[in-house]
């Protein structure tokens, strides 16, 4: 299957195809399998967030803050690595030179 440009943004959890719809942060290549597999990746990533939520509102003195964001840094992570996996050229570079 063919793959084309998507416009992905991290912030708003959306992968497009139309750059005009919203704000974006990356532009990948993908199918659009991928894109749907990145999508989920964000809709995790925002429901790793909203779970995570309640223990920094609401800290346990015996629930130390790594615990509570570790779920969502790894999806966050795991998210990074498939935008530069399938990222332009372009989107690697400013991918590379923020880390």
């Amino acid at each position: 299957m063919d793959s084309m440009k998507y416009y992905v943004s991290v912030m708003g959890r959306s992968v497009i195809p139309d750059p005009s719809v919203t704000s974006y942060e990356w532009i990948i290549q993908a199918t659009p399998q991928e894109a749907e597999q990145l999508l989920g990746m964000l809709n995790l990533m925002q429901e790793k967030e909203e779970e995570a939520f309640p223990g920094m509102v609401f800290p346990w003195p015996d629930t130390p803050e790594e615990s509570v964001n570790r779920a969502y840094e790894t999806v966050l992570q795991q998210v990074y690595r498939e935008i530069y996996r399938l990222g332009t050229p372009e989107t690697r570079y400013q991918i590379e030179q923020s880390t």
